[in-house]
């Protein structure tokens, strides 16, 4: 059980006081916090007080019966696990419970093994839908977020885009309009490709979040995969002073999955290595075998990541620099597609030196040589 300031509280509401003794006594061996009372109204009130996790009542008491407390207990709190007791046990009042709101039926006599039990799968229960409910809003708190981020991210570049062209507008037919046409043109344009990129990247996600991207699993020959990505990038590395080199072995270097996931991987991780290196610096893509698996490294000598900033990384629109230009979800998207692809990726960094980041995929087996 829980310590003391986190043990979950039961309350007990019988007129039979040797009933309450005996239910107060195989409880608290349980480690619940127990609270008696022998009738229903003082019940409820304690019920209101105290919120409990769980009421063993019974339904024959006089006054107010154990059948009234019942929804008045679902009143205050429908999360309350709700036990019936009782010596004059039918079908018919056990259903009757039942609907009203009570979780299970004990008729009474019955053993402390009986009564531990109920009450243990009844509070089982309770934490689990609790623990449900909070996943599910914090699923929804994370929704509300992520498109409040990015409706911000969208909107920059737009607001951007429009106050150019704007004071473009207003410049009609002034001296400065012809040297300032060429220059915010490329800006709007820079902007609109920005805005691409995140449209792009969301959509990848959001793909990868349906499990919908990577629907195939066949053999990638990584040897073409990694000559595209480097041709793909060429332009983009030599317009920042880096190198490209690949470390491909001699033999089979296939793996398992979906083509366009592992692009979609490998340029993540090489546009990151160009973008976060140094001029004259170099990216090194090198892909080994290792048992059932293959090893893609991508490795870069820039500026190295902060030990305090790695378990950020492959989280959504993070960015170890802020000022860097991009959408903050390449990590994300790589991370997923790994995942989705029955992989991992991991990386390791030295500040002032560089960092590899390290996928490891499925390596590709023909079909002959897979067990049955």
């Amino acid at each position: 059980m829980n310590d003391a300031s986190e043990r979950e509280r039961v309350v007990v509401i019988d007129d039979d006081y040797a009933m309450r003794l005996s239910c107060r006594k195989i409880l608290e061996k349980l480690g619940f916090e127990v609270e008696t009372f022998d009738g229903g109204a003082p019940g409820l009130e304690a019920v209101a007080r105290l919120n409990p996790s769980l009421v063993v009542v019974d339904l024959k008491m006089p006054g107010m019966s154990g059948m009234e407390v019942i929804p008045r207990v679902r009143e205050i709190n429908a999360d309350i696990v709700i036990v019936v007791i009782t010596g004059y046990a039918t079908i018919d009042t056990a259903v009757d419970a039942m609907k009203s709101g009570a979780y299970d039926f004990l008729p009474k006599p019955f053993s402390p093994e009986e009564l531990r039990l109920i009450v243990n799968r009844g509070l089982e229960r309770r934490r689990l839908a609790l623990r449900g409910r909070q996943a599910e809003m914090e699923r929804e708190l994370l929704k509300r977020r992520f498109v409040s981020f990015v409706s911000h991210q969208l909107q920059s570049p737009l607001s951007a885009v429009h106050q150019y062209l704007s004071v473009l507008q207003r410049l009609e037919g002034s001296a400065d309009v012809a040297a300032k046409r060429r220059e915010w043109h490329e800006r709007c344009l820079r902007r609109i490709e920005d805005l691409q990129a995140l449209i792009r990247d969301w959509l990848t996600l959001a793909k990868l979040e349906g499990q919908c991207l990577a629907q195939r699993r066949v053999r990638v020959d990584l040897r073409e995969a990694v000559q595209a990505v480097l041709a793909g990038n060429a332009e983009i590395a030599a317009a920042n002073q880096v190198s490209l080199e690949s470390r491909l072995p001699d033999g089979e270097c296939a793996v398992t999955g979906d083509p366009n996931c592992v692009s979609v991987l490998l340029d993540n991780l090489i546009t990151n290595a160009i973008k976060y290196n140094r001029p004259g610096g170099r990216v090194t893509l090198a892909v080994a075998p290792s048992g059932d698996e293959i090893e893609i490294a991508v490795s870069d000598t820039g500026a190295g990541i902060p030990e305090e900033v790695r378990p950020l990384l492959f989280q959504e629109f993070f960015r170890g620099d802020p000022g860097a230009s991009g959408t903050g979800l390449g990590l994300a998207i790589c991370r997923k597609v790994a995942a989705e692809m029955g992989g991992s990726i991991r990386v390791e960094s030295v500040v002032g030196e560089g960092s590899t980041f390290r996928v490891r995929l499925l390596a590709w087996r023909e079909p002959a040589q897979r067990e049955p």
